[in-house]
């Protein structure tokens, strides 16, 4: 993920670095996970960088779980077919972890940053699994708590403990 993150990071070189922090928090896959990884990189404070991320990876979220029923069911009679099954295929993969415990599994589901996991397909799975739209929010905007403090470990904490003894 990090050699992605660092492409990016490259090839987005011209515009601000709180800009590539937040493109990058919007992208699935990479999400607030990728967003923050970004920021250390590019030596943006800790502080500064968290609110990026996490208004750049929950922006999408609302428009997620009210309309993305809709939208595959438009999109499901045009050429985008095969990639929709294959987003109610990874949203069934994650829905199998999820279910057991409901809105706990949300939040760990969006809170570990594991590969795959994340807000997106959090709320990818909580809207096709018809969560209610509370439970889902609450989950998913706790999740997103967790990553972000595991995430800021990883990316700043580590670094810093790790130059302290260098």
């Amino acid at each position: 993920m990090e050699n992605l993150i660092q492409n990016m990071v490259s090839s987005l070189g011209g515009i601000p670095s709180e800009l590539i922090v937040f493109l990058i928090s919007l992208c699935p896959i990479l999400e607030l996970r990728g967003g923050l990884i970004a920021a250390s990189i590019l030596n943006i404070d800790m502080w500064r960088a968290i609110p990026i991320c996490i208004i750049g990876n929950i922006l999408p979220i609302p428009f997620i779980l009210l309309f993305i029923e809709k939208i595959f069911d438009l999109l499901k009679n045009t050429k985008f077919v095969k990639m929709i099954n294959k987003l109610e295929e990874k949203a069934e993969k994650g829905a199998q972890k999820i279910m057991k415990h409901k809105k706990w599994g949300l939040f760990l589901f969006v809170g570990i940053p594991l590969p795959g996991t994340g807000a997106w397909t959090g709320s990818l799975v909580a809207a096709l699994f018809h969560f209610r739209l509370k439970d889902a929010c609450i989950a998913i905007l706790g999740g997103l708590v967790l990553a972000t403090a595991i995430m800021s470990f990883i990316s700043y904490g580590i670094p810093f403990i790790v130059s302290l003894f260098m």
